[in-house]
This record gives C-alpha cells, structure tokens and sequence, in this order.
C-alpha cells in the first residue's frame, strides 16, 4: 500500500469515528485525490449514493450517480472497484488517479452516515452483482 493510501485511510478511519468531516481532513483529502474529491462531495450533497445493501447476509455494493446529463449509475465497492470509465482509464490504464470520484462518493456518504439504505434479498443483490 502506498504513503497516499495509507494517509488517506487514515483521514477515513478519523472522519467515520466521529461521523463528520473537519476543514483539515477535507484539505487532506483534496491534496490527495483533486478534482475527483469536489465531484465526489458534489454526488455527496446531492444524495447521490445508495448502499445496496442484501439481507439476512449484510454484504453490501454502492450505487452512485454519475455527473453527466444522463445520470447514469455505477456500481462500485468504495476501495476496490468502479463499474466507470475513469476508474478503468485513470486507475487500471494510466494508473494517474488512486480511485474515481464514485469511489470517494462512495466512502465519504458510508463514512458520514449519508448513504441512501435500500435494502434487498440475497438474491437480488447476487443478481445485481452479475450483471458487473
């Protein structure tokens, strides 16, 4: 693991204990990830993430929306993977960018509490989970 990502996991780890985010994590957060961290913040405020979350099991997969017109949704597990095109060009590709602005979208919302909780089967979440 990289010094960015383990600062940045960190700040995360600091930001989820208290539930809210200070000016000086923030800042962090900006140095480390730019323009990704203000589009993330940008989907954040707009309430643009949802946690799929599958019961009984609890295993659980963002949604979040995209900026563009269209308002598409990508499914992404906030650390590890981005159904986008950014997260396969800039991180996968280029290796430019440590995780796309869904992914920050994702782990922001998950660590104020700010997720939308829609809540299916095992099933409809496995199902959900194939179509990636």
């Amino acid at each position: 693991m990289s010094a960015s990502s383990l600062v940045a996991e960190a700040v995360w780890k600091a930001i989820e204990s208290t539930g809210s985010v200070t000016d000086d994590q923030l800042s962090i957060l900006h140095f480390l990830f730019g323009k990704n961290l203000e589009r993330a913040t940008r989907i954040v405020d707009q309430r643009g993430v949802k946690r799929v979350l599958g019961e009984p099991s609890g295993r659980s997969i963002f949604q979040v929306v995209g900026e563009s017109r269209r308002k598409e949704e990508y499914f992404c597990f906030a650390e590890h993977y981005c159904a986008c095109y950014s997260f396969f060009y800039d991180i996968v590709n280029r290796g430019e960018q440590l995780c796309c602005k869904h992914q920050l979208a994702a782990r922001l919302a998950a660590s104020l509490g700010a997720c939308v909780e829609v809540k299916v089967s095992d099933e409809q979440l496995a199902l959900l989970l194939s179509k990636l």
